[in-house]
Parts: C-alpha cells; structure tokens; sequence
C-alpha cells in the first residue's frame, strides 16, 4: 500500500510543479497544505481539479513566435500571417523569433528567445524539434507554449519516448505546453456579433471540429477551440476545468480519441457538474477497430470502453456517437434555458408524421404525456373534431395557415406538464409551413419553454428554414429526426442531473478504515488468495460470509459440519484455484457424515491427481433461496480500481449482465447500476417469489468500493460470485469470493 500511495503522491506533487509554477520546495509545502486540507483521499489521490490559468493563452499580452518567416511557399509564412492577424484580433504584441532575420512582416525579429524586448505570455514553436528550445523559454519565464510539430507519440514507440523526454523538459521548465502534433484552431476567428451563451470545443483532431466551429454561420456563438494534439502537457481535462468557469461558456463539446489521465478528467466533469456546465462528448473507441485507429493517431490508451462510458455517466459527460450529433446537442444545451416540465409533445400539420416523430421519441425514452380532456376539448375549438390531439397533436394541416395556428401553439405552451414542443415539418410547403415556421418562431419568444422544429427538407436553401427559423435565437432547428430526439433527451437529463448532483468527491473517504487494517495483515503482495482467505478479507469489511470451517482431514470434516450445521457444502481451498466446479472440487447438498467423509477424500484425491496444492477443504453452511449475484473489483489502465455487478452464477459469463462505476460514487449510484441490469426483475421477485434484500445489496456494493479505494493497487481483483441476495430483511452472503494481489 506505500508504494501504490507514494506513486500516486508523486504525480500530484508534480501535478502541481507544473500547473503552479512553483520551486520544488514551494510545491512540497503546496501538497502538504492540500493533504492537511483533505484535498486527498484515502489513496493519496487529489479530490479537486486543478484549474490552469489559461487566460493569458487564450488572450495574451504578448506572443513570441519561433521560426517566425515571411518568405512566400514557405508552410511557416502561412502560419505566421495567420498568427500575426490573430495577435492583432486579440490585443497582443508579437515579437518574431529567428537567428538570421532582422524582421518579418514588418516587425522587428529577436535573434533568439533570450534577445526578446520583453516577457512574453505565449510562444508558439514553429521548428521540427521544440526540445531545445523549452529550456530557454523556461528560463524566459514564458507561461505557455504550442507545438505544431509531429512525430511523436503518434508514431509509434521511438516517437513516444521522444514525446516523454519533451514532457520531462515541459515539467522542469515550469511552462505549459499545447501539444505537440496540433494545429492552429486555437488561433482561429471567432464571430463577435453573435449573442448568448456560447459553445467551447475541445478536439484532438482539428478537422473533427470543423462542423461545430461552422455553427457560427446558423448564428451559434462559439467563444474557445482547443486543439489538443498529444497531450504533452495540456490535456482535455484541463481545458473543461477552466471552460466551466468561464461565464461565457454554455456548453462544452469534445471530440476526444483517448483520454490522458483517467482521474484527471473525472476531476474535471465533476468541476463542471458542480457548475452546471453541461459536456458532450464524440469518444472514439466503441469498437476495437476504432481504438485501434485512435491509438495510432493520438498514441493514447483509449481505455475498456464500458468503463469510459460509465465513468462519463456518473459525472453527467453526455456521450454521443456523430459529429452531427455533437454539434445539434451542444448547441441546444448552451442555449436552452432551464425546463419547467419534462414533458413532451410532438404538434404536426400531418397525423403520419406525428405518429412516426412519437414512436421514435417514446422508444428513446422521452416522456409525451397524454394531454387532459379539458387540453383537449380546447385544442379542438381550431382543430377538427375527428383529428388526435391527445399527444401527438395533429391539426390535419389547414389551421396553421391562418390565425388558429398560433392559437393552438399557444395553448400546447400553456400546458404545466408540457417542457417541450417538438414540431416536425417534414417538407416546405408554403401556404402553411412558412406560417407555422414564423408562428412558432413568434411564440418562442413569448415562453421559457423549449421550441423544437425539425426542418426535412434535403435542400436547405427555404426562406422558412434560413431566414425564420435559422434566425431565432429561441427556436432550436434540427434537420433529422434522430438528432432532435438525442438533443432534446440529453437537455432533459442534464437538467435532471444537475439538479440533484452531489459530488462524490465531496464524500470520498480521506483516512483509512479500521477495515483497511485489518484488510492489510490478510494480503499477500504477487499472489492469488485461497477462497478462506477471501472470504477474511470480505468479512473485515463487514460482508457477510457463510459458516465455514477450513479443515485438514476426514474427522475434523465430519466434526466441522456438525458445528456448521447440515446440509453442508465442501469445496476444495488453494491459493491457485480459481475454477473448483469445472473441476469437480465442489460438493453440494451433503447432509450426512458419512457423505462428508466420502467428500473429504474424493476433493483431496481430485487435487492430488490434478497437482493442485490445498490448504484445506472448507466445510461450508448450505444457503439456498435467494438470487445469485456477483459484485467485483477490476483495474482499467485509465481509471484504476472499478467496481463492478451483475447476475451472478454462471449467467455473468453467458449473459454479460453487469454494470460499472469509477470510485468514488455514493449511493444512488449504487442504485443506478442495478436499474441499468436486463436481469433487474429478479431482484423484485418474479413469479411469485419475493422481493430480495436490495438494500444490502447496495451496501455491499459500497463496502466493496470502499476496499478498493483503501487496498488500491494492491488489490489486483476481486471477484463475489456468487452473491446469494436472500429475500427483503434476511441480507446477502457471499457464498465464493477470489482476491488477487499485486
């Protein structure tokens, strides 16, 4: 436990090197402040994200170009006339940097970093290698640093010990780098007259960006884009940490190929759920191909990906699969405002269209209430009789095109139960989808409540759908069904997230349990434990086992079950054994001595037939009716320790039936992941049979997250199974249990 807890130290206190700037002794002094703050948990690791300045990246004094040209044909030439426009858009003096030129652009050029006229904020390295030149801008007191150039992690091996000696020389120098193997979008042009929250980006890839950088042009404000390249240094989780503090930013969007540092970026969306900032995310790597693809690009680990997928749920990261997506759902989030209801309704000037809006809406789990007679009765004094109004609504066309349109979008608004109005026009059919189109952009303007129009036209070029519909800040306009179905349930779970979030960082332990010591006299570092030994370490975290005995002969088999109580069940104990049914090392349902004695000698001759070392048989109290779970503890090489249920039995292994979370989480996520099982009925009693002890199961969960979080990379796995949950008041046992140490 020392050593994984000092490697954990290490990084924090380095972390902090480079995020503060500080000496070496400052930065000690820093972390032991932060220790006795209870800044770390249990494991020595941080419980707050560290929140970069980046202000003087994003808006700096003045920048320092190095490799500066202005010889045309040359790729430099072209960034630095990009760069120099960009220094002029943002206030700052640029100061171009090259040993044989006395001036570029116009503007005088320092031989060298040391001969700069003045400390910069920003340096950007335009040179093959930026090794050499980190030293001397460290020495220049430069705050931040970007480099272009490739070859690096995303190479292969060789470029990925390059990239290591780079992020050596970035830690000691006291700088931040972007970088290497980006671009220029951190340098691009942003709109300035467009109003409202706006989006930040953050890509790995530039081009990847390119479709929400384009919102500007339907008049969505994007106010940052940070290109994150190979993560030296800066990394996504730095830049949501400081995205969700900035008052202008609405909505972050990311387009993530491999996360860094797996704690890192949960310290971040926990930042930014606890100021409600909501973030959207393309992670690459749902599939092994695509893993692959982004490790070779990037030179990352894109981690197990059910793992990044319910990490990111458990800090309110909304994870979407397209770039159309992408754009689509963080727009509507950073300019929605907060709904008053979840429900929904779908308004159509075609029953079809409607019919088939719903179906799709329902399936992905938004809530289209059934609207009261009394809405009802309303909506038909404009609507005819004979059309459906009860949700979705269908006007049968004509109504749109005079003054009883509005009338009816008005009264759907009036509603209490009603957060949000979707209406799908499937094609411009003027006479009445323009009206609709500006009936419905007017009264978004008269309502808090959500306005949806889902635009189908394949053309685009409709003055109904540029002008009035594009034009209203209010309005959110989709162009395919699927993509206002994702955004409208993601604006409705944010809010649901948000609005009873508490951070589980907040609540992670900072000392060790009396548990954890107990725990720690069991372990034996590089070896699998026996299943008595595992059933210990369970029992010193309060989880129930069965009455067992371990024992060393027929007699004291015999003897061992008469105190356990018959029937009784035997099982061959070693360290190495994992796999006891496959083997026949299990005997069930004895209740005689005689059959124990039989048992003793038939496991112990299996074993020695099969070279397998005992130390002992376990005599064992029977425990049947209840419903077999399993809870485990693996590590992901992002992540660290993870926990895991499911059904238990063989049916994990046939069915795959299990959830995951990241500690730390608390109860409710506990809850979360058994209502995220297919198998969940069995736990409510099925056919006849009663409800189990749910409540104990949750506290197993707990307590099993709590041993990983204090055992650490010490505890290599854990693997209940099964977890006999026995019926509501009686608890649960945990009838096998293997434990791994590292």
């Amino acid at each position: 436990m020392l050593g994984s807890t000092h490697g954990t130290l290490t990084t924090h206190f380095r972390a902090r090197v480079v995020a503060c700037g500080e000496e070496p002794h400052a930065a000690v002094h820093s972390m032991t402040a932060a220790a006795a703050e209870g800044d770390l948990d249990v494991s020595g690791r941080p419980l707050h994200a560290t929140v970069p300045d980046l202000d003087r990246f994003f808006r700096p004094e003045s920048v320092a170009v190095i490799g500066a040209s202005d010889t045309e044909g040359r790729p430099r030439t072209g960034i630095t006339r990009q760069l120099v426009a960009w220094a002029e858009r943002v206030g700052a003096r640029l100061h171009p940097v090259h040993p044989t030129r006395e001036s570029v652009f116009g503007r005088p050029c320092s031989p060298s970093v040391a001969d700069l006229p003045e400390q910069v904020d920003l340096a950007v390295l335009l040179v093959g290698d930026p090794l050499p030149v980190i030293e001397e801008l460290g020495q220049a007191k430069v705050k931040f640093a970007v480099a272009f150039a490739s070859g690096f992690a995303e190479t292969g091996e060789e470029g990925a010990a390059a990239q290591a000696r780079l992020a050596a020389a970035v830690e000691r120098s006291g700088l931040r780098l972007l970088g290497p193997n980006t671009n220029l979008n951190a340098f691009e042009a942003f709109r300035d007259d467009l109003d409202g929250p706006a989006i930040a980006l953050i890509t790995q890839s530039g081009h990847q960006g390119r479709p929400v950088y384009t919102l500007q042009e339907l008049g969505v404000r994007l106010s940052h884009w940070a290109p994150t390249g190979n993560e030296a240094d800066l990394e996504t989780a730095d830049f949501i940490s400081y995205f969700s503090q900035r008052p202008e930013v609405g909505a972050i969007a990311c387009y993530v190929e491999g996360l860094k540092d797996g704690r890192s970026f949960l310290l971040a969306a926990d930042r930014a759920a606890r100021a409600g900032v909501p973030v959207v995310a393309v992670k690459v790597g749902r599939t092994e191909t695509g893993a692959r693809t982004a490790a070779s690009h990037t030179g990352k680990l894109t981690g197990a990906d059910q793992v990044v997928d319910a990490a990111m749920r458990q800090f309110g990261v909304i994870r979407v699969d397209g770039l159309d997506e992408l754009q689509d759902t963080a727009a509507l989030l950073a300019r929605a405002r907060k709904p008053q209801a979840d429900g929904v309704v779908v308004y159509s000037i075609s029953g079809g269209t409607g019919a088939h809006f719903s179906d799709l809406a329902t399936g992905a789990g938004l809530k289209l209430p059934t609207l009261s007679e009394e809405k009802q009765r309303e909506l038909h004094e404009w609507i005819p009789g004979y059309l459906n109004v009860a949700n979705p609504v269908d006007n049968g066309g004509h109504p749109v095109g005079d003054w009883r349109g509005r009338k009816i979008t008005d009264a759907i608004l009036a509603d209490p139960d009603v957060g949000v109005l979707i209406c799908p026009i499937t094609g411009p059919f003027p006479p009445m989808s323009d009206r609709l189109a500006q009936d419905l952009v007017d009264a978004a303007e008269t309502t808090d409540k959500l306005v949806c129009v889902v635009w189908g036209s394949p053309v685009g070029t409709e003055d109904a759908y540029r002008t009035t519909l594009l034009g209203s800040s209010r309005v959110a306009t989709f162009r395919t069904f699927g993509n206002c179905i994702t955004a409208v349930k993601a604006y409705l779970d944010h809010h649901r997230f948000a609005a009873s979030y508490r951070s589980p960082f907040d609540e992670a332990p900072r000392t060790p349990s009396p548990s954890f010591r107990k725990a720690q006299a069991l372990m034996r570092p590089g070896h699998q434990l026996s299943e008595h030994a595992a059933k210990q370490l369970l029992r010193a975290y309060g989880i129930r086992v069965p009455r067992e005995q371990l024992v060393t002969s027929a007699a004291a088999a015999v003897r061992a079950a008469g105190l356990v109580g018959f029937p009784v069940v035997m099982k061959a104990s070693g360290a190495r054994l994992a796999h006891k049914t496959e083997l026949g090392l299990v005997k069930v349902g004895l209740t005689s001595a005689s059959q124990v004695r039989d048992a003793y000698r038939e496991l112990t001759d299996i074993a020695r037939y099969e070279g397998i070392e005992l130390d002992g048989v376990l005599v064992c109290q029977m425990i049947e009716r209840g419903v077999e779970m399993m809870v485990g503890v693996t590590h992901d090489a992002l992540f660290g320790p993870t926990v895991t249920v499911g059904l238990g039995g063989v049916l994990v292994e046939v069915l795959h039936d299990a959830a995951v979370r990241v500690p730390p989480f608390g109860e409710d996520q506990a809850r979360a992941m058994l209502g995220e099982l297919r198998g969940r009925a069995l736990l409510e009693g099925v056919r006849g049979g009663p409800p189990v002890d749910v409540d104990v199961l949750v506290e197993v969960v707990l307590r099993v997250q709590r041993m990983a979080l204090e055992l650490g990379d010490d505890l290599a796995e854990l693997d209940v199974n099964p977890l006999m949950v026995l019926g509501r008041g009686q608890g649960a046992v945990a009838l096998d249990a293997l434990a791994v140490c590292r």
